[in-house]
């Protein structure tokens, strides 16, 4: 899903979390970079560098001294790529992805449980993680951090859910 804005994501959240019996929610920037990487520590879950025959980026902007390549201009399916080790597809580009936590300029007081970092920070930015199809190839690093208004709707901002147990 696309054009969803952070406060949308978290609202379709606690709907599905109420209809399924589950606890359907974002993930943490923590969890969303563990399962993005895979149990990899290279810059993507796939190695050193990418391409656009990888990843949905602006081709015209490589990463390293990777060629430049194919720019969309628009999302593609999720399975248009391989996924990753642990079966996740487009963790790398494609879209941006709301995560749970507020923006905070570094990790200075990160909790260290995983769990999503909800207290001080900016609180009308959201957290986004792994690039997307207009932006360049640098911004799809498994490392790379990135902010939004928690209301932004753009077509190139999405989100991933974590679902477990009972609500």
């Amino acid at each position: 899903m696309v054009g969803v804005s952070g406060e949308d994501a978290k609202e379709f959240c606690q709907k599905a979390s109420e209809k399924t019996g589950k606890l359907i929610r974002l993930t943490s920037e923590t969890e969303w970079e563990y399962a993005c990487r895979a149990g990899t520590t290279t810059p993507f879950h796939f190695g050193e560098t990418i391409t656009p025959d990888l990843v949905n980026y602006d081709g015209n902007n490589p990463y390293g001294d990777a060629p430049k390549g194919e720019y969309r201009e628009k999302t593609v399916n999720v399975d248009s790529f391989s996924p990753n080790a642990w079966g996740l597809y487009q963790m790398h580009g494609n879209v941006w992805e709301w995560c749970e936590d507020v923006w905070h300029d570094n990790y200075n007081g990160i909790p260290r449980d995983g769990s999503a970092w909800i207290s001080d920070g900016e609180q009308s930015k959201r957290l986004l993680r792994g690039g997307s199809w207009f932006f360049s190839s640098i911004n799809c690093r498994s490392t790379f951090r990135f902010r939004g208004d928690a209301g932004d709707r753009l077509d190139r901002i999405g989100f991933r859910v974590v679902a477990s147990g009972l609500s």
